[in-house]
């Protein structure tokens, strides 16, 4: 982590273990600066090995590709395709192993900033989110049995918020052999940032609420470590992480 860039998870209030794990890293030679977030699900600890393994070998093969490009604008949406489709390969990898991690996986949200674009990635229903000095954009869109209901005209995203499987996802990292990675590019102005969380601070923090501490807490550890307190002051039902990137 650097001035630019920080991040918290907390196990909160209700659950034995963490299974939310996040990497962030500034690639010096290139000013490109990436993380990663992800939300583990499993029985025993398979949902922490899941997240931990995923986001430590996407975000190492990501930094590899880009510090081995020879381009002077390195292709960071190819890039961080492949990244996801080798946490992928991990992961299902290890759940075969053995009986016990049969199902594991999670979620996975991750951004690279470089120069004035910014190139996210999302795999479930963990988000990333543009703010700007005045408004708050969700870019990714959920992986998630509510949303198809949004797509379909059946629910509408308030209805969604309170509906009993508003945390049923439809797409993990790890479940299956392959998976499809959703990809979103952007431009970001001087001083916007890009918060990176799990649905442990979505589901209990809204929009609003996000962008109000946004614009009362400009460094990304006094925005992070803000959010994580509004969660817990709301109970913390799960465990809950936010990164937060600055441009």
């Amino acid at each position: 982590m650097n001035e630019k860039s920080y991040g918290i998870t907390n196990r909160g209030k209700v659950r034995a273990e963490n299974q939310d794990s996040f990497v962030i890293e500034y690639i010096e030679s290139r000013e490109c600066l990436a993380a990663v977030v992800c939300d583990g699900m499993g029985g025993e600890n398979a949902g922490s090995i899941a997240s931990t393994l995923a986001s430590k070998i996407f975000i190492s093969y990501f930094v590899d590709r880009i510090m081995a490009s020879r381009a002077k604008n390195p292709d960071m949406k190819r890039h961080m395709l492949n990244a996801c489709r080798k946490a992928n390969d991990i992961v299902y990898s290890y759940s075969c192993f053995s009986a016990n991690y049969s199902g594991m996986g999670t979620t996975l949200v991750a951004a690279a900033i470089m120069g004035n674009n910014a190139v996210i990635a999302n795999v479930g229903d963990s988000r990333a989110y543009l703010i700007t000095r005045k408004k708050i954009t969700q870019i990714t869109k959920d992986h998630s049995y509510v949303q198809t209901l949004i797509d379909k005209g059946i629910l509408t995203k308030e209805q969604a918020h309170r509906h009993p499987k508003k945390n049923t996802i439809t797409r993990a990292l790890g479940v299956d052999e392959t998976v499809e990675c959703d990809i979103f590019l952007c431009k970001l102005a001087k001083g916007e940032r890009l918060l990176l969380c799990t649905d442990g601070l979505t589901n209990l923090v809204t929009d609003e609420e996000i962008l109000k501490t946004a614009q009362a807490h400009k460094s990304p550890e006094e925005l992070c470590r803000k959010l994580i307190d509004q969660a817990m002051e709301a109970g913390a039902t799960d465990n809950v992480t936010a990164v937060v990137l600055t441009r």
